[in-house]
């Protein structure tokens, strides 16, 4: 029977280690359409989770629209990147200040501590 030998402290087998961090991850720069579609799909489970509005949601998606278009837009006219910037930071201070004003998700009576 062949025998391990001891992991160094802090690391497991097979090269894997923990990382300590904060526990909050950072907010990602829009700076493609990945980033963009994220947004997106950040606000749909925001509002299944009853953490923002509907209206709050469908003014994101709205925007969100735009810069797609703008993205497009921009590869056949380089001039309006401008505009595309313009909307980038818009919707970077939306998701802000969405993130910012967040309300707790939906309580079941009894189940959450109050």
């Amino acid at each position: 029977m062949k025998q391990r030998k001891p992991e160094p402290s802090g690391q497991a087998p097979h090269g894997l280690r923990l990382m300590m961090g904060e526990g909050k991850k950072q907010p990602e720069a829009l700076n493609s359409r990945d980033a963009v579609a994220r947004v997106l799909i950040e606000a749909g489970a925001d509002l299944l989770l009853r953490r923002i509005s509907v209206e709050r949601a469908e003014h994101i998606e709205r925007c969100v629209n735009r810069v797609l278009y703008l993205f497009d837009l921009t590869e056949e006219q380089p001039s309006q990147l401008a505009a595309l910037q313009a909307h980038l930071e818009e919707l970077e201070l939306l998701m802000q200040e969405s993130r910012g004003r967040r309300r707790p998700a939906f309580r079941r009576k009894g189940r959450w501590p109050p």
